[in-house]
This record gives structure tokens, sequence and C-alpha cells, in this order.
């Protein structure tokens, strides 16, 4: 990727504000992901952000090692800051491929619906796995949501990078290319759904439940076993 496509921060009102509001969802997240043992892995964030999501996965699962990359400049340099001595680096690039066969475990929280390309990502998710590797994607399906167009107003309004309207069908399409094993679940909550009188997102309770229990989907792509 060209340099010029790096930026500052991914969202205008400052990434801390992201970083907040994603702590209960990354932990919702680590509810469906069956893997625990991490010990002995090599763990990457695409799509970092602050660095937060590998932070918490550390506390909850410690790894042997982690890579962390954002295209925000300064994203990366506030997760450098945070991580102490924990075994993290973080990257500002876009070319996770770089890392040939080094990961046994690959995350990308809310990422894909910005990428334009996913041939392209799935071949570099494909290059840095090990074989056998796995790679978690979450994915909103929020084109087949009613509020879609107040979603993509508020996203393209605020993102460094425009939304793109992919399909399930296309996601998987754009990995099962590459040979990885193809699977998918829905993110069900457990509890209660917490509400907002903020209406910025979804344009009733309604649109909201629609995506809490139908359209808030993990990937869970497993790189073949042989190149």
């Amino acid at each position: 990727m060209r340099q010029d496509r790096y930026y500052d921060v991914w969202w205008r009102e400052g990434d801390q504000s992201m970083e907040d509001s994603h702590l209960k969802h990354w932990k919702w997240i680590l509810e469906h992901i069956p893997e625990t043992d991490l010990q002995a892995c090599s763990v990457l964030d695409f799509g970092c952000n602050q660095g937060g999501f590998l932070r918490l996965l550390y506390e909850q699962r410690p790894f042997k090692e982690a890579v962390g990359t954002d295209l925000a400049r300064q994203s990366i340099e506030v997760a450098n800051q945070r991580k102490g001595s924990l075994p993290i680096s973080y990257e500002v690039t876009s070319d996770p491929d770089q890392w040939e066969s080094r990961f046994d475990l690959a995350f990308s929280l809310a990422v894909l619906y910005l990428l334009d390309d996913l041939g392209e990502h799935a071949r570099k998710m494909k290059a840095c796995l090990k074989p056998g590797g796995v790679y978690y994607a979450t994915y909103a399906d929020y084109p087949n949501n009613p509020s879609f167009p107040l979603i993509r107003q508020n996203i393209n309004q605020n993102s460094a990078l425009p939304l793109q309207e992919h399909s399930l069908d296309a996601i998987a399409d754009a990995f099962f290319k590459e040979g990885f094993q193809v699977e998918i679940r829905r993110m069900i909550p457990s509890g209660f759904v917490a509400l907002s009188p903020d209406k910025s997102w979804y344009q009733c309770i309604a649109d909201k439940l629609l995506y809490t229990y139908e359209q808030a989907y993990i990937f869970r792509l497993i790189a073949p076993a042989a190149r």
C-alpha cells in the first residue's frame, strides 16, 4: 500500500472514544473463540487501532508473542506507548504477508467492511498464517439492516476509509479461492442488550436488535495445511 494512504487517526472524533466503546464488544467476541491456551501461539491483530484488543487478550489468554498492524500512525504510537513489557509489537502497515507463515492465530475485528479488495486480503492472510492457522474476522451485515443509510452516512462522514458493501458470500468466496476452510456463526448475546437514546447508528430499537441477534457474524477461516 502506498504511504499516502496512511493517516493519523481512523475516527474523526479520535480513536480513544472508539477503544472505550469497543471493550465490551471485544469481551463478547472472546466468548465465541474456542482457543483458550495461547501460550505457544503467535498472534496477529490486523487493524489493531490503539492496541487494546491484544492487551485484553493477553490479560485473559496469555500468548507467546503478537503483532498489531494499522494504517493510523498516531494510534500505533499510542499502542506502543501502552504495551509496557507485553510481548507485542505494533506497526503501521497494511501488509501482514511480510511475516511469512508466522502466525498461529489472527484477528480482524470490525475491519472487513473497510477493505475494498477481499481477494488481496485473503492472499495476504494466507501468506502470514502458518499452515492450518486460524483467522477470526468479525463482520456486521449492515447492508441488510433497515438503518443502513444512516449507518453508512455516519461511517463515511467520520472514518478515514469508506464503508464497503460486502455480502457474506463475497467474503466467503474470497477465502475459498485461497484454499481456506470457511466457517461462520452469529455472535448472539447471552444477556440483556444495552440501549441508548442516541439514534446516530440505528433509527429504532428493532433495527439494533436485528443487528445484535441476526447480523453480527464472526468468520473462522482456517488456512490450508499445505501451500
